[in-house]
């Protein structure tokens, strides 16, 4: 399977789904939700899973997805969490490219209204800026590309996201 994916990946609330979905029009590629995709298998929301059976599971369900999706010319947004799955990610690596969705505390503070309902990968206690301080080197660990999303809206992200493929990543947009 050659790299013909592009992978979005980055803190909940960074537009990952939402840019997602835009980048994938704009490419002419499917999109996929690997929070979607648990949701589906588990008849559950995503916090009614962590919930009800505990994060231990919720992480097993994840890695197991990342591990069995076999997509091509497919934009894929990740859960925030998908960066503690280093196989599950490297897996979905060889499948694409990671593209790093960078938003600053500040601003994934201001767009998440109601983080209870998220159903956020974080242990009992933690704050959301310690997981924010816990997941940004792992992200920058992991990306191909890091695009800087302050002050710019989801289509905006999703236009310098499709210039930059365009510039490191031609032969994605030649087939």
């Amino acid at each position: 399977m050659d790299k013909s994916n592009i992978i979005l990946i980055g803190m909940p609330g960074a537009g990952k789904s939402t840019v997602g979905v835009i980048l994938a029009k704009r490419l002419g590629f499917q999109f996929y939700d690997t929070d979607l995709i648990i949701q589906g298998r588990e008849k559950k929301r995503l916090q009614d899973i962590i919930d009800s059976k505990g994060l231990p599971y919720f992480r097993y369900v994840e890695e197991q997805v990342l591990h069995h999706l076999q997509l091509e010319r497919c934009v894929i947004a990740t859960g925030g969490s998908v960066v503690y799955y280093r196989e599950g990610l490297t897996s979905l690596a060889m499948t694409g490219h990671l593209v790093y969705l960078q938003v600053s505390l500040p601003d994934l503070q201001q767009r998440i209204a109601d983080m209870g309902q998220r159903g956020l990968v974080m242990a009992k206690g933690q704050t959301f800026a310690q997981l924010f301080q816990e997941r940004t080197p792992l992200y920058e660990q992991f990306a191909d590309l890091t695009v800087s999303c302050s002050g710019l809206n989801a289509e905006q992200v999703a236009a310098t996201v499709e210039q930059q493929i365009s510039t490191h990543w031609p032969e994605l947009l030649s087939c």
